[in-house]
C-alpha cells in the first residue's frame, strides 16, 4: 500500500486548508485511516480518524474545524480544516492501519498559519 498525502500549504490565520490523503494498493485491507500532526519539538498526535464502516474521531483541538471524509471508492481520505490557527501548523501524515494490524505512514505535508 502506498499513501500520497497532499493539500498543505500556507495560510492565514482563520483560513482553510483540505488536505488529501490518496492510497493505493490493497486498500480494501485498511480498517482505518486517520490524520496526524507533528510540530517541531513536539510528538506525533492524531488530528482525525475514520474507519472502514465510516465512523469518525477528532481530536479535541480540532472538533467543529475539522471534516474527515473518504470517496465512495475508499481510495482517498480527506481532511477539510477551517478555522485555522496558528498552533495547527505542523507536518500533517496520513496513516493506515491495517485488519491485520500493520500501520502504513504516508510522506508528511507542511501546514503553515500564519498569523
Amino acid at each position: 500500500v502506498q499513501l500520497q498525502a497532499s493539500g498543505g500549504g500556507l495560510v492565514n490565520a482563520g483560513g482553510s486548508l483540505t488536505l488529501s490523503c490518496a492510497a493505493s494498493g490493497s486498500i480494501f485491507r485498511i480498517r482505518v485511516v486517520a490524520w496526524y500532526r507533528q510540530a517541531p519539538g513536539e510528538q506525533r498526535d492524531l488530528v482525525a480518524s475514520i474507519t472502514n464502516g465510516g465512523s469518525t474521531d477528532y481530536a479535541d483541538s480540532v472538533k467543529g474545524r475539522c471534516t474527515i471524509s473518504t470517496d465512495s471508492t475508499k481510495s482517498t481520505v480527506t481532511l477539510q480544516m477551517s478555522s485555522l490557527k496558528p498552533e495547527d501548523t505542523a507536518v500533517y501524515y496520513c496513516n493506515a492501519k491495517f485488519y491485520s494490524g500493520v500501520d502504513y505512514w504516508g510522506k508528511g505535508t507542511q501546514v503553515t498559519v500564519s498569523s
